[in-house]
Parts: C-alpha cells; sequence; structure tokens
C-alpha cells in the first residue's frame, strides 16, 4: 500500500487515537458555549442574576431551621416542607409572588380543614371503611378540582392554589392512616407554609425588588415609543425633501411591529394579573388603574396592525401630487410627534397635555386627505392603485393615535399624573 493510500484510510489505531485525544476538548467546548449564554442571559436583564442570589439565600436560610434542634423535635421531617415552599412560591416579580404565596397560604389551610373533617368522619364509619371512605373522598375532591381548573378565570389566576389544594389534602388525609393525630400532621404542613412563604416574601420585597407593575408600565410606553419611531424612519426615509413628487424608500425600516402585533398581548396581560397582587409602591398607588394599561396596550397593537401594510405600499416607487404628499407628510409628523409625546407621559406620569396639539393637527390633516381623496386631485398621472391604500391606511392610523390619546389621558386621571407645570422645564422627546 503506498503512502498517499494510507493517509486517505488511517488504521484503526489512528482513529482510536484522534477520537481519544478530542475528548477534552469537547466537554471544554460546551463548557465555553453554556458560559457565553449564562453571560447573554445576565447582559439582557442583570435582575435575572438578582433573582437567582435572592433565591438562594432565601433557601440557605430556610434550610438552616431543619439543622434546629427544637424546630425538628416540633415538625420533625416535615420541616423540610418549608424549602420546598420556598423552591415553588418564590417568583421574580414581587406581584408573582405574593400571588404564589396567598394561593398556597389559603389552599393549605382549607384543605388541611376539608381533610380533618374528612378523616373524622371516616373515623365514625369504623375502621374497615374508614380508608374505603378515605379513598372515595381524595378521588371526589381530585376529579372536581381537576375539572375546575379548566375554568378560565381560575386557569388564570387560581391554578397554583387548586394544585397545592389537591396535593394538601390527599397529603393529609391518606397520612392521617397512619398517624394517631392528624391535627399534628395538618399544623405542621400550616406552619412550615407560613415559614416558607414568609421567608420569601421578606427577600423578595426588602431586597431589590422587582415589581410587575413598574415592567407593564415601562412596557406598555416603550410600545407606544416603538410606533413613533417606526412612523420616524419611514419620515426620513420617504420625505427627504420638501414635498416632492416621488415617494422612494431608501432602506427597510429598522422598527419591527411583530413584537408588538404577536408578543406584546401575552406578556401585558400576565404583567397586569401580577400587578393586580402588588402593593403600592413608589408612585404606583394601591388600586391602581391596571387594566387601562391592558386597554392602551390593545389600542397599541391595533395602531400596529394599521401601520404594517405602510411598509408593503411604500416599499416601492410611485408618483403622488405635491398636496397629497404634503398631506401625508404631514400626518406622518404630527403621528410621531403625538406618539412620542403620549409614551413620554406615560413614561413620566405627566399629564399628557403636550399631546393634545398634534392630535388636534393630526384631525385636521385627516379631513385634508380625505377632501383630497374625494376630489380627484391625481388626475391621469399618478398610481391610483398605490396612493389610495396609503392614503386610507394613513386615515387609520390617525385615527388610533387619536384613541391611544383619549386611554392616556384617562390613564393620568384615574392614575393622578402629576401636571407638567410641576415639570422641571427639560428638553422634550418630540420631533422638532
Amino acid at each position: 500500500m503506498t503512502g498517499p493510500e494510507k493517509q486517505e484510510n488511517p488504521s484503526i489505531l489512528e482513529r482510536g487515537w484522534l477520537w481519544f485525544r478530542d475528548i477534552p476538548s469537547k466537554p471544554i467546548a460546551k463548557l465555553c458555549d453554556v458560559a457565553r449564554r449564562a453571560i447573554k442571559v445576565a447582559e439582557e436583564d442583570p435582575r435575572r442574576l438578582i433573582h437567582s442570589l435572592k433565591v438562594g439565600v432565601t433557601v440557605t436560610l430556610v434550610s438552616l431551621l431543619y439543622y434546629l434542634q427544637p424546630m425538628y423535635d416540633n415538625l420533625g421531617a416535615s420541616a423540610i416542607l418549608a424549602v420546598m415552599t420556598v423552591v415553588v412560591v418564590f417568583e421574580f416579580t414581587v406581584g408573582g409572588t405574593i400571588g404564589k404565596c396567598l394561593n398556597q397560604g389559603l389552599a393549605t389551610l382549607a384543605a388541611a380543614a376539608l381533610a380533618i373533617g374528612a378523616q373524622h368522619l371516616a373515623i365514625l364509619t369504623g375502621k374497615r371503611s374508614e380508608p374505603y371512605l378515605i379513598g372515595l373522598f381524595v378521588f371526589i375532591q381530585a376529579v372536581a378540582m381537576t375539572f375546575v381548573r379548566f375554568f378560565h378565570n381560575v386557569k388564570a389566576k387560581y391554578d397554583y392554589g387548586v394544585l397545592i389544594f389537591i396535593l394538601s389534602f390527599i397529603l393529609v388525609s391518606i397520612s392521617g392512616l397512619r398517624m394517631n393525630n392528624v391535627l399534628n400532621l395538618a399544623q405542621a404542613r400550616l406552619v412550615t407554609t407560613v415559614i416558607g412563604a414568609s421567608t420569601s416574601l421578606a427577600i423578595c420585597i426588602l431586597f431589590r425588588p422587582m415589581w410587575a407593575g413598574e415592567d407593564l408600565h415601562k412596557y406598555v410606553a416603550q410600545n407606544i415609543s416603538q410606533l413613533g419611531n417606526f412612523l420616524e424612519g419611514h419620515l426620513d426615509q420617504c420625505f427627504k425633501t420638501s414635498c416632492d413628487a416621488e415617494i422612494e424608500i431608501t432602506k427597510p425600516s429598522i422598527i419591527n411591529l411583530d413584537s408588538i402585533i404577536v408578543d406584546s398581548k401575552v406578556k401585558e396581560e400576565t404583567l397586569a394579573d401580577l400587578a393586580r397582587w402588588e402593593p403600592g409602591h413608589g408612585q404606583f398607588m394601591f388600586r391602581h388603574p391596571w387594566k387601562q394599561y391592558l386597554r392602551i396596550g390593545n389600542l397599541t397593537r391595533q395602531c400596529a396592525s394599521r401601520l404594517e401594510p405602510i411598509n408593503g405600499y411604500l416599499n416601492s416607487k410611485f408618483q403622488a401630487p405635491k398636496e397629497i404628499k404634503c398631506t401625508i407628510k404631514e400626518a406622518f409628523t404630527e403621528s410621531t410627534k403625538a406618539l412620542k409625546e403620549l409614551a413620554w407621559a406615560i413614561e413620566t406620569m405627566t399629564e399628557p397635555s403636550s399631546a393634545s396639539p398634534h392630535i388636534e393637527n393630526l384631525k385636521i390633516a385627516s379631513r385634508n386627505l380625505k377632501s383630497l381623496l374625494r376630489s380627484g386631485v391625481w388626475g391621469d398621472q399618478s398610481d391610483v392603485l398605490q396612493i389610495i391604500p396609503v392614503a386610507a391606511a394613513m386615515i387609520d392610523t390617525i385615527s388610533s393615535v387619536e384613541q391611544i390619546g383619549d386611554a392616556v389621558k384617562e390613564l393620568s386621571l384615574m392614575a393622578k399624573f402629576k401636571s407638567r407645570m410641576a415639570e422641571i422645564p427639560s428638553l422634550s422627546v418630540a420631533i422638532d
């Protein structure tokens, strides 16, 4: 066999050696990849690392109780349930933690009381029938509570509580068959729940709390600002010169509306549900109007869906009369200014009075655009099939911006936003 043939067909020993040589590099490459992903996750939101540290501290503190002899003498092996409680109730936000703690506490209390009653009722029927009756009670409550979980309101807010109810009822009622005093088991279950939940709440609220309400507040303002940036991008790209007859996209818009149209609804509803559990904090008073944020979010998605077709309509060159071009440009400009002012008003919790002039100008632009379309000003030189869709989409967008403005104004009244006159003069975020 010649030299080149040996190189093309390495022996079994050579292949084995190459495989053995590459073994250390594969785990190292995997570890480096995991490290890069971990750094990326932490950089996207540093609060994730803080939350992880808080969970670690809480679990450690509660675990130490297991080694205290007085605690172990009173609770026995049930003391470890406090650690399990921390693991399942400690959420990223304060609202999520409070909601789970209340769900677990009330569900455990109700299930323990019901299980004690079922145990006593089974004892009255005699020793022989007691296990069968307990089994029947377990079956009935498991079927009923599992079916209740399919209710929409229960699934959205109390699903975790129902699961804990099922688990606690089974734990207390079944364990009572082998214990002389079922009350001790129920008491241990309640005490461990209180210890784990209270420790979780203390750490979650006192050390760098993450408020779901603040996240919702910033997220809604951010989405409105993105709409303004989207229009601003088209304004810069399509109307570089003053009312030219030619409209041309020079580069695609960098703002992606899919994140607003598709992804925002679930996130807003989740944050609103969690925010309702949270106490008053900072600028967010007790019973803050979180539902109004959902309404604003719905209007923002509606506006984004009406803006989406503009990408397709303006993604080509076409001729337009000067009057229509100037009116569309004015609508773009005023919509951009209004949306940015509304986003700034929500973010700073300031009355949106500065957006009112732009919204009034939008109404005028909408009337002018409708009048121009009815007048047939395009003549025979323009591409009517492209002008009319753009104008119609712009009119719908103007209507959506007006609705967003009204909703933000209602929010400012309900949440008692501070007056703009009280603000320290600063640079406006609106486009000059």
